[in-house]
């Protein structure tokens, strides 16, 4: 959940670097939330619901593409390439570049740093 609050607080940072955790938690609870109203909208016959539903999705969609951006950023390519159909579907499943890159230090190595001086 900390991830999918993350991607709200950056609400519309296309700069930096986001890991493949902070993308794919983002996506699944915003999927959850989107289908689960949407669900709950026609079992209870609730059209309000989807009105409910509407405003969320367009509340989500600038931090969604930030996100993304930020992730097509982690592995080293600009962040146009989220547009290119399958494409992006496999680079948003790769690693992360290990070292630094033009977009800022890796996020997967600084929280690895922070855990080892614990």
């Amino acid at each position: 959940m900390n991830w999918y609050l993350k991607a709200f607080k950056q609400y519309a940072d296309f700069s930096g670097r986001a890991r493949r955790k902070e993308f794919w938690m983002f996506f699944l609870f915003n999927m959850l939330f989107t289908y689960g109203t949407m669900l709950l909208a026609i079992v209870l016959d609730i059209p309000q619901l989807m009105f409910l539903t509407l405003i969320y999705v367009l509340a989500s969609l600038i931090p969604g593409i930030a996100v993304g951006v930020r992730r097509m950023h982690d592995i080293g390519k600009s962040g146009w390439f989220i547009l290119i159909p399958y494409y992006n579907l496999y680079l948003l499943c790769c690693d992360s570049q290990f070292d630094d890159n033009e977009y800022g230090p890796n996020p997967k190595a600084t929280e690895d740093a922070a855990l080892q001086k614990v």
